[in-house]
């Protein structure tokens, strides 16, 4: 398996003095090799090929620019996913890129950290994209938002619908008990 991350990145993923590469490996049972001039990286899937799935979600998320400890969530449960939103496609200029990144962020990261909340995912805002991990139904509620905040929302009607969304997935949680 072969994925391309930025070459920004790299250093994160193999961390200090190559910690965060060896834990991965260690957890997986897979190996990485890294080409950290191209931002190239092989997975070489160890006894268990669905742990070299997961740590693929792993590499992209680290490359997508969220923090090893955050990426991990994806290897400890299965239900998690990465999910990345393209910003480009509504973006033509820097001006507009930055406009879009800077409404899902917030002043001060303050809609990035509702949106956080009131959903129970992870937001990176990095480069051209947005990555989300969560579950399945955390990561369409928060994806929705964005969406609505890219396509000029006001930022109230973006909370109010997190609100109203955070309601029903407690209301579900709870009915489940």
């Amino acid at each position: 398996m072969h994925i391309k991350i930025p070459a920004d990145r790299i250093g994160v993923l193999v961390g200090p003095t190559g910690s965060v590469k060896g834990m991965l490996e260690e957890k997986t049972g897979a190996e990485l090799v890294i080409d950290s001039d191209t931002g190239a990286v092989e997975i070489v899937a160890g006894e268990d090929p669905i742990m070299a799935m997961r740590l693929a979600d792993v590499v992209r998320a680290i490359g997508r620019g969220f923090s090893p400890e955050r990426a991990y969530a994806l290897l400890e449960d299965e239900i998690l996913m990465l999910d990345v939103i393209d910003l480009s496609r509504v973006c033509n200029t820097k001006s507009d890129m930055a406009r879009i990144k800077g409404r899902i962020i917030g002043k001060d990261g303050r809609t990035r950290e509702i949106t956080e909340k009131l959903t129970g995912v992870g937001i990176s805002v990095y480069g051209k994209t947005v990555g989300i991990i969560g579950n399945p139904d955390q990561i369409r509620i928060a994806r929705t938002a964005i969406e609505m905040l890219m396509d000029g929302a006001p930022h109230g009607a973006v909370y109010g619908y997190l609100e109203k969304k955070n309601q029903e997935l407690v209301g579900s949680s709870i009915g489940d008990i």
